[in-house]
């Protein structure tokens, strides 16, 4: 019994051999501001939930941002009771149980790894329009080179050290920002000052939800807006190399989910405003790189053409940092093969871990791209059901591991309590209403069916289900992890250690 609790408790926050203290609160803002990719983001989706709601686009982003802001509490508490670099599959394994802890785990990973293909597509394809090589950027050679080019230069950023990636992000994320504040001055002083044609005057009733009068319209914005605020949970994954790990990174994903929103809604009312919504509709595969010569001019527009392509490029590095703590922490507890575990000695990163996140998103993105582009995108599809199934995890685990102290006052009822667990009931409604409209064949890339199903179905839950086949190989490899109990947080509010194997079957 005393072996099989000690291969469990291995790895707890703080004992890794990452690098302590190496980032602060600005670092793990910027961290999980660029990993959400907002000028991507906005450039892809912007169009389609104008389509869905017309002018109420930034009311359905400010919508959007609730959930969001309901879950961030949940990583803000958590984090502050056991700041693992596991996040997700550390917490729900606290709270309920190992086996769905895993799986928390792997939908991490997995959601990483898909989108790891579409960010190396956008960053390839930009890299020659940003040079004016628009044929190029047509080739599916040449774009998929650029990618897997991308893909490398950012692994070895990651693997050569955290500083080195936040430096990196500083400069990413920065020329993305300002170029969207200039994008966005520059369109609403146009529409205040001058006489655009077919701009629209901006209202702050385009912020009043209750104007949607179509609730399926409403359903398929807010479906469509919360996967954009995906990616600010990166901060809390580089706890254990932050300074105060069970303050600042909460702090800071909670500070990125507020950023993101006032990013969102500014440049949606000055898109809007200045082209008006059948633009937008007409060309919702990329809004921002068709308004940036009508709003910047020639050779200005260049500039939104950077801001997609950095966006992508540091969503792509963060991306790995996440995929790479994860399978670290999982590898550590005995949830996963010890290899991943490796800390390179100089550098002090998982270098194990973030080459195989690196060489695993080059095959994913070559396999699917050698394939069918149109299984490319269907993945990409695919992905919403992932970020909605660890989101809402994480969510509901709070509450359940915080269960004896919610009632100790006010704040902790609504805070610790009923903002998670509302946020993780809506995640799971997300998750729910994606299934349902992904298992129509229409409703994908190709419009062909698998199974009598739309592929990203089932893309989406083949890989919850290849998860659950190796979580039941990993559990033959090494049953100690799986023995664990639920726990509740200690009276403190950090991590309680119970016996973390059942008696009977540590003496097993």
């Amino acid at each position: 019994m005393a072996e099989a609790v000690s291969r469990v408790d291995e790895g707890e926050a703080g004992s890794k051999g990452l690098k302590a203290n190496a980032l602060g609160m600005l670092s793990g803002i910027v961290i999980g501001v660029a990993s959400t990719a907002p000028g991507y983001s906005l450039a892809a989706s912007l169009g389609l939930v104008v389509a869905a709601v017309g002018l109420q686009a930034p009311a359905i982003m400010f919508l959007a941002f609730l959930p969001m802001l309901f879950i961030a509490a949940a990583y803000y508490y958590l984090n502050r009771a056991d700041p693992d670099c596991g996040t997700t599959f550390s917490w729900v394994t606290r709270a309920m149980g190992p086996h769905v802890g895993w799986m928390g785990g792997w939908g991490i990973i997995v959601a990483d790894i898909i989108v790891m293909a579409n960010l190396a597509q956008i960053a390839g394809k930009y890299t020659f329009l940003l040079f004016g090589a628009d044929g190029v950027a047509e080739s599916v050679l040449w774009v998929t080179l650029a990618g897997v080019v991308f893909i490398a230069v950012l692994t070895w950023v990651c693997y050569v050290g955290i500083e080195a990636s936040a430096r990196t992000q500083y400069f990413l994320l920065g020329a993305e920002i300002v170029t969207l504040v200039i994008f966005a001055t520059v369109a609403l002083g146009k529409v205040w000052f001058g006489d655009v044609a077919g701009s629209v005057q901006p209202s702050l009733s385009w912020l009043n939800p209750f104007a949607i009068n179509d609730l399926s319209g409403l359903t398929a914005g807010i479906l469509l807006a919360v996967f954009i605020y995906w990616g600010w949970d990166s901060t809390v994954t580089v706890n254990e190399e932050t300074e105060d790990s069970t303050r600042t990174p909460g702090v800071a994903a909670i500070i990125s989910t507020i950023i993101l929103v006032g990013i969102y809604v500014v440049v949606s009312f000055a898109a809007q405003a200045f082209a008006g919504t059948e633009v937008l509709v007409e060309n919702s595969d990329d809004v921002l790189s068709v308004l940036g010569t009508e709003v910047l001019g020639s050779p200005l527009d260049k500039l939104l053409i950077i801001a997609v392509l950095t966006s992508a490029a540091a969503s792509t590095q963060t991306t790995i940092l996440p995929t790479a703590r994860t399978s670290l922490s999982m590898a550590v507890k005995g949830a996963a093969p010890r290899m991943f575990g490796n800390i390179h000695p100089r550098y002090l990163t998982p270098s194990t871990s973030t080459i195989w996140m690196g060489a695993l998103s080059i095959a994913w993105y070559v396999g699917l791209t050698l394939v069918s582009e149109n299984i490319l995108f269907d993945s990409i599809a695919a992905l919403g059901l992932m970020i909605a199934f660890y989101y809402g995890l994480t969510g509901l685990a709070c509450p359940i591991y915080y269960r004896r102290e919610l009632f100790k006052s006010a704040g902790s009822a609504i805070m610790v309590g009923l903002a998670p667990l509302l946020g993780g009931l809506i995640l799971a409604g997300v998750f729910i209403k994606s299934c349902i409209d992904l298992a129509d064949p229409e409703n994908s890339e190709s419009g062909s069916s698998w199974l009598g199903l739309g592929p990203p179905l089932v893309i989406g839950v083949g890989f919850l289900l290849f998860g659950v086949v190796l979580m039941v190989l990993q559990r033959r490899a090494n049953p100690a992890f799986f023995r664990r109990r639920p726990e509740v947080v200690g009276p403190d509010g950090t991590a309680a250690r119970p016996p973390t194997v059942a008696p009977d079957e540590g003496r097993a």
